[in-house]
C-alpha cells in the first residue's frame, strides 16, 4: 500500500501531523509512506524515519505532479486542504481523504466569540481522516528527528553558567500578536531562576541582542544564530520552555518538555494548544478578554492598540507551577 499525506505547511501543523506517520506505518503491513510539503519546511519532516519517500515544492505543483502520478497510490491524505491540494488531489485521481478544517466554526469563534469547535485537539481529528484504514491513535504524541549533524553540544556553544541547566525562551512568532513582547520577556528574565537562552530567527536578533547586553550573565541570544534542528537540540535539553502560540512550542512537546505557553489573539479552543506535553505544562492566557481571539492566525499589530492578551499575562505564574 501507498499513501500520500499533503501538509505544505508551516513548521508547527506539519510537527503535529508526525503521529499520524508513526501510527500508520506501524499499524499497517507493507505501507509505504509519501510525504508532499514546500521546499523551505522541508528540514521539518526530512528525518523523519517513517517516510519512505518526501516531494517538495519551491513554487508550483507542476515540479512533481508528473512524478506523483507515477505512484499509483492506494490513497491521498490531505491535511491542508485548501485551493492548491484540491489541485493536487484532482491531478492524480486517487481516492482520498480531507481533513475538515472547521473555517466557518473558527470564523464564528473569532467574529462572534461564540464556541462552536469540538473539544478535540487537532491531532486527533486528523486521525479521523485515517478511521476508513483502522488506524488510530497510540497517544504517544509527537515526533521530532534531528539529524546528528545538528545536535548540539552545550559545552561548546554556551558560557559555563549554563552547564546546570536552563530555559529556553522563544521570542519569534509568525504574527506580531502572537510574539511575548519586549517587556514580558524582561519580566520571565527577571523572575526566572535559571539562565535563559532566547531562540528566534534573524528578525528577532536585534532584540536578543539587546537583551543578552542588559542581563549579560543570565541571557544568552541564539536568535538568528541557528538553524531549526540546532534550536530544537537547544530545546530538547532544556529545562524548562516559555513560548508563545509557535512551531517551536510543538516541537518542545514532541521532547515532552514541560512548557509555558504564552497566549496572544488565539486561544486553546482552536485545537492547536501543546499536545501530550510534559508534566507541569501550562497554558497561560488572559481568559476574560472580550476582544480575544481577534484573528485564527494572527495580526501584524494589535487591532485595539493595548495588546492586553500578552502585557496582563502574570508571568509569576510560570515559576510557582
Amino acid at each position: 500500500m501507498k499513501i500520500l499525506f499533503i501538509r505544505f505547511s508551516s513548521i508547527g501543523d506539519i510537527v503535529l501531523t508526525s503521529p499520524l506517520l508513526r501510527c500508520t506505518k506501524e499499524q499497517l503491513k507493507d505501507v509505504e509512506i509519501h510525504y508532499v510539503t514546500k521546499k523551505k519546511f522541508a528540514g521539518v519532516i526530512e528525518h523523519n524515519p517513517f517516510i519512505t519517500k518526501l516531494f517538495t515544492i519551491d513554487n508550483s505543483l507542476t515540479e512533481i505532479t508528473k512524478e506523483l502520478k507515477k505512484e499509483n497510490y492506494d490513497w491521498v491524505i490531505d491535511l491542508h486542504h485548501n485551493v492548491r491540494s484540491l489541485r493536487l488531489k484532482s491531478a492524480l485521481h486517487r481516492p482520498c481523504k480531507s481533513f475538515n478544517k472547521l473555517n466557518f466554526e473558527k470564523w464564528v469563534l473569532v467574529q462572534f466569540k461564540k464556541n462552536k469547535l469540538p473539544n478535540v485537539h487537532i491531532v486527533d481529528r486528523y486521525f479521523e481522516t485515517l478511521s476508513h484504514l483502522g488506524v488510530k491513535s497510540d497517544n504517544k504524541g509527537l515526533d521530532y528527528f534531528i539529524p546528528e549533524k545538528d545536535k548540539v553540544r552545550i559545552q561548546n556553544f554556551f558560557p559555563s553558567n549554563f552547564y546546570n541547566g536552563y530555559h529556553s525562551l522563544v521570542a519569534g512568532g509568525s504574527y506580531f500578536t502572537k510574539q511575548i513582547p519586549k517587556e514580558k520577556i524582561i519580566e520571565i528574565i527577571k523572575a526566572s531562576d535559571k539562565s535563559i537562552v532566547l531562540l528566534g530567527g534573524p528578525d528577532e536578533k536585534e532584540i536578543g541582542d539587546s537583551l543578552q547586553n542588559q542581563f549579560p550573565d543570565k541571557v544568552f541570544n541564539a536568535c538568528g544564530k541557528l538553524n531549526l534542528n540546532q534550536s530544537a537540540s537547544i530545546i530538547e535539553q532544556s529545562d524548562k520552555v516559555i513560548s508563545s502560540d509557535t512551531g517551536l512550542m510543538h516541537i518542545a512537546s514532541a521532547f515532552k518538555k514541560e512548557i509555558h505557553s504564552l497566549w496572544g489573539n488565539t486561544v486553546k479552543e482552536f485545537g492547536m494548544y501543546p499536545y501530550l506535553p510534559g508534566e507541569n505544562s501550562v497554558i497561560h492566557e488572559v481568559s476574560d478578554l472580550s476582544c480575544r481571539p481577534c484573528s485564527k492566525l494572527g495580526h501584524h499589530k494589535c487591532p485595539k492598540g493595548h495588546f492586553k492578551c500578552m502585557h496582563d499575562i502574570i508571568v509569576s505564574t510560570i515559576f510557582n507551577t
